[in-house]
């Protein structure tokens, strides 16, 4: 079967195509377009296209369906371009072409019933609407929610957040949001104070076994205190070095510098993997 191939437009055709009327330029001559405002919506809505010989009574049940005030409620007002009332379109039978509406006027809308929904203020104002509402309780007692999700999650990733969720999900690269830095000087003084040095810690993310070794600033790093940890496995980043100068000594990649809300001190001797053996089992 032959392929059909479009002809390239010659200048005359891309000419006649550029200048040549648009679709609302090529609207019937019986045809306005008119903006509805109402007097207890705050919303204005877009121009609706409408015919010239219409009656009123069916302008008013269009607008009926834009508005949600009832024909029978409606005080249906034309104004200009400025503002200005043109008429009061109080007759039904009356054709809209008999008011010369033009392209930008505008009719208004008087809901004259003291109870209709938009007098009442509940088309626009959410608050009026009642919300569904649930007590901490009864929420911690279902299954499957987000927040038993999350702490799940979080238990096990420390640093997961729901963007970082959706980046894996999606296969790309998570890079979490830089964070502003530090300038106080005295950033975590307070929690630095409820930690000794020497003591045992877990040192979050992971929960990272080790001794306190350092309580401080530090040179190189931003501003505020810092705590210096020796772990017990291998699991940091240094030998308690900072761009060359030491502040504790460790193992090399045993040694990690976190902000004192990362560090719980307390009673965790280091984990003896054979601490579960039994007599029989040792060697």
């Amino acid at each position: 079967m032959a392929t059909a191939y479009a002809q390239p437009l010659d200048m005359g055709s891309l000419r006649e195509y550029v200048t040549g009327q648009s679709r609302m330029q090529a609207a019937a001559d019986s045809t306005v377009l008119l903006h509805i405002t109402h007097n207890h919506l705050k919303a204005r809505f877009p121009e609706i296209r409408l015919d010239m010989h219409m009656t009123i009574g069916a302008v008013r049940a269009k607008v009926t369906t834009h508005t949600g005030t009832s024909a029978d409620s409606m005080v249906l007002q034309l104004k200009d371009e400025s503002g200005r009332l043109v008429a009061t379109l109080d007759d039904d039978s009356r054709k809209l072409g008999f008011y010369s509406p033009r392209n930008g006027w505008s009719l208004h809308v008087i809901d004259t019933d003291g109870t209709s929904l938009s007098a009442q203020g509940w088309l626009e104002d959410v608050s009026k609407v009642q919300k569904y509402e649930i007590s901490d309780e009864d929420y911690e007692r279902r299954e499957n929610t987000y927040r038993k999700y999350k702490a799940a999650k979080v238990a096990a990733d420390p640093g997961w957040t729901l963007e970082k969720e959706l980046a894996i999900r999606a296969g790309r690269e998570y890079v979490p949001p830089a964070t502003k830095p530090v300038a106080d000087d005295d950033f975590g003084e307070q929690e630095a104070a409820a930690i000794d040095l020497g003591a045992r810690c877990v040192v979050d993310p992971g929960e990272r076994r080790g001794e306190v070794k350092f309580l401080g600033r530090v040179e190189g790093l931003a501003a505020g205190y810092w705590v210096g940890v020796a772990l017990d496995e291998p699991a940091g980043k240094n030998d308690g070095s900072v761009k060359g100068r030491a502040f504790f000594s460790c193992a090399p990649g045993h040694g990690v510098f976190v902000r004192p809300d990362r560090v719980t001190p307390g009673d965790y001797p280091p984990v003896d993997d054979f601490s579960d053996l039994g007599s029989d089992d040792e060697i």
